[in-house]
């Protein structure tokens, strides 16, 4: 059977998707200050010339990994969130998100780190990283009305206030995992969420 042949977009499109992935396996194991766009290409399969056939240059790259990947995360967060119809399926849901996101963790973190301080040393490379972090909160905001709302108490707090709590919640046990795993465990991100979905639902019927 012969192959499809691929069209001029669909080819450029292939080359550059295979310079991300080389570039962001790079920047996760040398950082993005030293990684160069000769590794970069070099990594791909590619020339130095085949890189700025498509990039102008690193930080091109660099912006564009991150909206792809800003990008891909929120749809990973909305997929879970898809014809669920109750807050345990949920839980039993993101409990197995983190499970096999666990497997990969020290890659991810790296990565996500690397990505971050770069948009902190380069304002304009920012907003991106902001969009994710936002879509990531507004989904979590909505799960905690919901869920306040199915066990009839209202917020004891603005409901996105108790998202944001949740998101640097998981920023920071998942960075815990990594850095210091004794004493912690794939699935204390949804067993911190739980426990805390039951206090807010105490303190509301205490108020």
């Amino acid at each position: 059977m012969t192959a499809k042949r691929l069209t001029r977009e669909e080819s450029r499109e292939q080359t550059r998707q295979r310079l991300l992935t080389a570039a962001a396996e790079l920047f996760a194991q040398r950082g993005v200050n030293g990684t160069s766009v000769e590794q970069i290409a070099e990594r791909a399969g590619f020339t130095r010339g085949a890189f700025y056939g498509n990039f102008d240059g690193k930080h091109e790259l660099v912006v564009e990994l991150l909206r792809r990947r800003t990008q891909r995360e929120a749809e990973e967060v909305t997929a879970l969130r898809d014809g669920v119809g109750s807050f345990s399926e949920m839980m039993d849901r993101l409990r197995a998100w983190n499970v096999e996101r666990a497997e990969h963790l020290g890659g991810w973190l790296t990565l996500r780190t690397e990505l971050a301080l770069y948009a902190l040393r380069n304002p304009e490379a920012r907003p991106l990283v902001g969009e994710g972090e936002k879509s990531t909160r507004a989904l979590l905001e909505t799960s905690v009305k919901t869920e306040l709302a199915a066990r009839g108490v209202v917020p004891p707090a603005d409901p996105a206030f108790l998202a944001l709590i949740l998101h640097a919640l998981e920023d920071g046990l998942l960075l815990q995992r990594f850095l210091s795993p004794e004493g912690t465990g794939d699935e204390d991100v949804v067993d911190a969420v739980q426990l805390l979905m039951r206090s807010w639902t105490a303190l509301s019927r205490s108020s």
